[in-house]
C-alpha cells in the first residue's frame, strides 16, 4: 500500500509544476490600492484590466457609504445561524423580491457564494435517475456540482447545437429507461472566451425534447439585456429559463448570489439546497450593501453604457490591429497568442513591468497547449487613455513573442523543468 501523500510529492499538477517560478507574480499576485482602473503591482502603477468590477461600483462613493453604515450598524457577524434556524430577516426576504422582479421570474433565493451555491443548486436539483446534458467548457463550479450527480451525464461540444439535439436524444432513450427527467446547463456568458452561450437555439429544442434548463449567468448579470438583466433578456428568451443563477461578485462587486425561478422551484430548493441549510446566512452588511448596488444598477444605466463604451473601444481597436479576440460577443475580452508556458511568463513580466498593464494569463490545461490567453475585464472606470495606452502595450509584446525574445528570455526556465 502507497503513502497517500505519495502522488503529491511526486506530481504536483499541470499547474503547481510552476508554482516556484509563478507564485506571487503569475498567480496569487498582490494588487493594492483602491479598486480602480489603475492600481498598485509590486509597487508599480498599472492599469488593471483583471478586476471583475463591471459597472465601477466597488470603489464608487454611495456604495462605499452604504457599506461603511451597514457595517457600523450590524456588524460583520449579524444574523448568526443558518437561514432556516436563526439567519433570517426581513432585509434577506426584501433582496430575494426585488432580484426575482429585476430577472423577470416569481421568486428567488440568496446563496452565499456562487460556487459554492452553484454545486449545490445542481446537486438538489437531480437525483440518480435523471440525466444532465450541459456544455463541455462549463465553468469549475458547474462541473463540481455535475461531479455530484450519481446519475448519467452528457457534455457537448461547446455552444454546438447539433451536438446537443444528439445528447438530448442519448438522454431522453435513458430517462425513459431511468425514469427521470433532463437537466441541460449552459451559461449566459463563456468567462474565459466571453461568448454567449445560445441561449435562444437551446431554448427553441424545447419543441422536441422534455428537459429543463439551468443557467449561469454570472458574467451577463449587470451587463447584458435592455435592463441589465442578463443574456436570456439580451436573447429575448428569459421566461423560457427555467432556473437563473447569478453572483454578486462581478457587476454588483460584492460577496454572495442568488437563484430564480418559479415560486415552487425556489421552495423547493430552499428546503433542499445543503450549501445553504447548513451554512450561516449571509451577513447583513453585504445584504444591504447588494440591495443599493441592485438600486444603482436599476436606475443608473449610464453606468452600463460607461462599459460598453470602454469594452466596445478596447475590442475594436485590438481587432484593428489584427489581434484575434475569438468570438467574444460580451465584455469579456480574451486576446489568443500562440506560444508555450515559460514565453507567457516572460510575455506578461514584460506587458507588467515594462508597459505598466496587468491582466490575467491563462495557459494549459485551461486553454490547450500553445495557446496563450490574455484576458481582459473592462469596467465603467476605465478610460480611453487606458484603451489607447493598452494597445500599443499589445502590439509591442506581440512583436517580442513573434521575433523568438521571450523564447530566449525562457530558456533556463525550460532548461530547469525539464520542458
Amino acid at each position: 500500500m502507497r503513502d497517500l501523500f505519495e502522488k503529491i510529492y511526486r506530481d504536483k499538477g499541470p499547474l503547481g509544476k510552476w508554482a516556484s517560478h509563478a507564485e506571487g507574480y503569475f498567480v496569487f499576485p498582490k494588487l493594492e490600492g483602491q479598486i480602480s482602473n489603475r492600481m498598485k503591482f509590486q509597487g508599480k502603477d498599472v492599469i488593471t484590466w483583471s478586476i471583475n468590477d463591471y459597472l465601477g461600483l466597488a470603489n464608487h462613493p454611495e456604495i462605499r457609504k452604504v457599506d461603511a453604515e451597514a457595517g457600523i450598524e450590524y456588524g460583520s457577524a449579524y444574523p448568526m445561524g443558518a437561514r432556516m434556524m436563526s439567519g433570517h430577516t426581513t432585509l434577506h426576504e426584501q433582496l430575494q423580491d426585488e432580484l426575482a422582479e429585476f430577472v423577470s421570474k416569481e421568486a428567488s433565493y440568496l446563496l452565499n457564494f456562487g460556487y459554492q451555491g452553484m454545486v449545490s443548486t445542481i446537486d438538489a436539483l437531480v437525483t440518480k435517475n435523471d440525466i444532465i446534458v450541459y456544455d463541455v467548457d462549463a465553468h469549475a463550479c458547474i462541473i463540481d456540482g455535475v461531479r455530484l450527480h450519481m446519475g448519467k451525464r452528457f457534455t457537448y461540444r461547446h455552444n454546438d447545437i447539433e451536438s446537443l439535439e444528439k445528447n438530448l436524444e442519448r438522454a431522453t432513450k435513458m430517462a425513459e429507461h431511468t425514469g427521470g427527467g433532463i437537466l441541460v446547463i449552459t451559461e449566459g456568458v463563456f468567462g474565459m472566451r466571453g461568448e454567449q452561450g445560445k441561449i435562444k437555439e437551446i431554448v427553441a429544442l424545447k419543441k422536441d425534447y422534455n428537459f429543463r434548463l439551468l443557467v449561469d449567468d454570472a458574467h451577463g448579470f449587470g451587463t447584458l439585456g435592455k435592463t441589465g438583466a442578463g443574456a436570456g433578456e439580451e436573447q429575448g428568451v428569459q421566461d423560457d429559463i427555467d432556473v437563473y443563477f447569478a453572483t454578486f461578485a462581478k457587476a454588483m462587486a460584492g460577496t454572495g448570489a442568488f437563484i430564480a425561478a418559479d415560486k415552487e422551484i425556489i421552495d423547493y430548493l430552499k428546503y433542499n439546497l445543503r450549501s445553504q441549510m447548513f451554512a450561516k446566512s449571509l451577513q447583513m452588511q453585504l445584504v444591504v450593501g447588494a440591495l443599493k448596488r441592485l438600486d444603482m444598477l436599476r436606475t443608473m444605466p449610464e453606468l452600463k453604457e460607461s462599459l460598453w463604451k470602454i469594452a466596445n473601444a478596447l475590442q475594436s481597436g485590438l481587432k484593428k490591429r489584427g489581434f484575434d479576440i475569438g468570438t467574444t460577443q460580451s465584455c469579456v475580452t480574451p486576446v489568443f497568442l500562440q506560444g508555450s508556458v515559460p514565453e507567457a511568463m516572460a510575455l506578461v513580466r514584460d506587458l507588467r513591468e515594462n508597459h505598466g498593464v496587468f491582466c490575467s494569463i491563462v495557459v494549459y490545461p485551461v486553454v490547450p497547449k500553445g495557446v496563450i490567453l490574455l484576458r481582459m475585464i473592462p469596467t465603467a472606470t476605465h478610460t480611453l487613455e487606458d484603451v489607447e495606452e493598452t494597445l500599443v502595450a499589445f502590439s509591442a509584446i506581440r512583436e517580442r513573442l513573434e521575433n523568438g525574445t521571450y523564447k530566449r528570455l525562457s530558456a533556463a526556465v525550460v532548461a530547469e523543468l525539464g520542458e
